[in-house]
Parts: structure tokens; sequence; C-alpha cells
């Protein structure tokens, strides 16, 4: 076996070669884009117009698709670095910054404040949030949800130490509340939407009564730091797919019915929400970063995640990247 000697006159020599070559060091443009999305997010209308493959069809740059039920999981693949590009709601970006998730906040969105909702069964005892006391009440632990539970729980004088937790993904959470083993779920559009439609559930309380409603789009931190001019066109891209798809929302609803298989009429109940704007997509703002925090402080005042988060400081921005 051979060993190189590696000496800090090779090292010097190596460096001063790659400061007199431009680009050496710097990344090669990416050649694909990697999309994390979930049903009835605004990712699916920007997969079924093909949104992403028409701008970048100049670069040569690939789109691929991965779909997931919740975020926390998306997030995971996005820092793994399985994932370049993803959209989650407020909460999942918390728990994966809080474990150092290699990832970054590139955009965000606005959403109707009754997007989400404390679900009972239709016929249950249970008349108010005050009446969740000491019952078991379903949440996917990390998602937006989590949060929603805890800011309404608040509002009846209550905590998460007052109820029985159950984490549960969505599908997992629709069979146990259709078996009766949960006194209430706490859920996001279009699960929302979809579960409101049957007759054995009635909605508690929706998130109206607390706090806006802000998602986020993020990126692999690397990604990101790699290829800004992409990342930018890529919040253009979205920003623009939701203005077209908010004016024009019939025709909005048929095509994300057909990617998401979801039917038109849950569809077009999560999209005409009080507050419901589809052109609520940018990059990052001040409000976004003061929200943010917020949740990120609420979580570790509750002992949810270990370690307090500056967002400001895994906020990418075009002037940052510039």
């Amino acid at each position: 076996m051979t060993f190189t000697t590696f000496t800090r006159r090779t090292a010097l020599g190596f460096g001063l070669a790659a400061l007199a070559t431009p680009g050496l060091l710097r990344a090669a443009p990416a050649t694909k884009l990697r999309v994390g999305w979930q049903k009835g997010g605004l990712l699916g209308l920007v997969k079924g117009a093909g949104a992403f493959e028409k701008t970048f069809a100049d670069q040569g740059v690939s789109v691929s698709w991965s779909e997931f039920t919740s975020g926390p999981p998306l997030l995971e693949a996005l820092s793994a670095g399985a994932l370049d590009f993803g959209y989650t709601g407020n909460v999942p970006p918390i728990f994966a910054h809080a474990a150092r998730g290699n990832l970054v906040f590139v955009g965000a969105s606005e959403g109707s404040r009754e997007g989400h909702a404390i679900l009972v069964p239709k016929d249950s005892a249970i008349q108010s949030l005050a009446d969740l006391k000491g019952q078991k009440v379903a949440f996917k632990r990390g998602s937006s949800a989590h949060y929603a539970t805890i800011k309404l729980l608040q509002t009846a004088g209550l905590t998460l130490d007052d109820i029985q937790p159950q984490d549960l993904s969505p599908p997992d959470a629709i069979a146990a509340f259709d078996a009766g083993a949960i006194g209430a779920w706490a859920i996001w559009d279009p699960y929302f939407a979809m579960a409101e439609a049957r007759p054995n559930t009635r909605v508690l309380q929706t998130t109206a009564i607390v706090e806006p409603d802000y998602g986020f789009f993020s990126a692999n931190k690397d990604y990101a730091k790699d290829n800004p001019l992409l990342v930018r066109r890529v919040v253009e891209t979205i920003r623009q797919v939701g203005e077209q798809g908010q004016a024009d929302l019939p025709a909005t609803i048929k095509t994300f019915a057909m990617e998401t298989g979801l039917s038109e009429a849950v569809l077009e109940r999560a999209l005409t929400r009080k507050g419901a704007d589809l052109g609520k997509q940018g990059f990052v703002e001040d409000r976004h970063v003061t929200y943010e925090q917020g949740v990120a402080d609420e979580f570790y005042k509750l002992g949810i995640i270990p370690r307090q988060l500056d967002i400001a400081s895994v906020v990418w921005t075009p002037q940052t990247s510039s």
C-alpha cells in the first residue's frame, strides 16, 4: 500500500493553485432539483403545471418529486441530502433546526387562519376545548397541528399536560378516530377538509381564534449556498404559479384534483376558507422570522425542543446569497 506524503508545503501549494484558478473551489451548478411535497400544498399545483420543469428547461436541470404525508420526515430527507427543496407548515422546521439539521428557510407562505382544527366524533360529549382535559388527542408530533393544539388548549387554560397526546400521522389518526380510540384529532388542510365532510365528524374549534398561519419553503443548506440563482428562481416560480392559480380557482381546483387524487369538493373547501390566497408566497420577510421565532421560543419554553433557536441565522434570502 502506498501512502502519499501531504506536507504543509504541499497543502500551501494546493491552496495557491486553487486561488489562481477561478471557480476551482466553487461547486458546479446543480443539474437536478429534488422536491418534497405534500397533498394540498401549493407545490402540488406547481407539480401539476410542470412549472419547475418549464422554468429550468433552459438550464438542463431535471426535476423529481417525492410525496410525504407530513412535514417532519420530509425535512429529515432534506437535511440528509436526499432532497433539495420542500414545503412544510410552521413547526417541522423548528424540530429540524433544533436537531441541527442542514437546511435553511428560503421562502414563506400565508394561509387561512381556519386551515387547522380540532375534530371530535359527531356524537361526542366533548363540546368545548375545556372538555379536552384528560382526553386522548391525536396530532403528528413536530407538525403544524402540534403547535395548533398547544395554542388552542391555551385559550381554555389548558396545556399538553392536561391531555393525553397521541403521536399519529394523518392516516393513522383517521383510523384511530373512526375506531373510537381517540377523543379528538388536531389536523391541517386538506386532511381537515376531507374529515370535515364526513358525517361522523364535528369541528370543535378551528385556529381562527389564535394566530396567523405561515408555512415555509426550506432548502438543503449546501444546495442553497451552491445554487443561489436556482433557488431564487424556484421561489419566484412558486409565487407566479400561486398568483395565477388564485386568479382562476376553478381551473386550479381541477389541476389539484388530478395531481393529488383529492376530490374537487375537498379542495374547494380548503382553498376558499376565509383568508386563503394562493398568491401569498415569496421570500422570507421580517414578519415571518418574528413569527417563527415565537413558535421556536414556545417549544423551547415547554421543554419540547432541547435548545433555543435563532431563526434569523438560518434564513436564506437573495440578499444574503449574493
